[in-house]
């Protein structure tokens, strides 16, 4: 399954740009695989002296934005688990703010960053990789929004993305 086959109803309108900065070319568990490795190796290519950078006053560091992706892909992928076990419970949102702020993301090492963003994401991998293609169509409500499991496994891709496009954009 890839990215042109969600349906737009699968997904609320604030993850759309996530949704379109993934590409057509892998499937979804292809996708999830690679895109750590380039995300990785991405991160790894950073001069050491920009991961406490802010580009501007109240923003986050490249390691608080690391420790973000981590966060919310366990979110991600919590809501794709209890969606594709049929939960009918409508899950509330979360408040990356207060995430961010009450991390200790700038005191780890950006190893220590990147090894638990690594793990994470193996385990979203085969968490998705246990899915039938039944469990990736079911959907539930999170945040107010309907979204199905699959449409949260290309979230969690395009949300990497457009980090990574933020830290060109603005860190680097």
């Amino acid at each position: 399954m890839k990215i042109n086959d969600l349906i737009p109803n699968e997904y609320s309108n604030f993850y759309a740009n996530y949704i379109a900065s993934v590409s057509n070319e892998y499937t979804l568990v292809e996708e999830l695989e690679i895109s750590i490795h380039r995300f990785i190796k991405f991160v790894q290519d950073i001069p050491m002296d920009k991961f406490d950078y802010r580009y501007a006053e109240g923003k986050w560091t490249i390691k608080e934005i690391i420790q973000h992706l981590i966060d919310a892909e366990r979110i991600f992928a919590y809501r794709a688990l209890r969606f594709a076990r049929y939960d009918a419970t409508v899950l509330s949102g979360f408040d990356e703010d207060y995430y961010v702020l009450n991390s200790t993301a700038n005191q780890r090492s950006i190893m220590e960053l990147l090894t638990e963003y690594s793990a994470v994401r193996h385990s979203s991998l085969l968490l998705f990789k246990s899915f039938t293609n039944e469990q990736l169509l079911y959907s539930g409500i999170a945040s107010n929004n309907n979204i199905s499991v699959r449409a949260l496994g290309f979230v969690i891709i395009g949300h990497q993305n457009h980090h990574q496009k933020i830290f060109e954009e603005r860190y680097l």
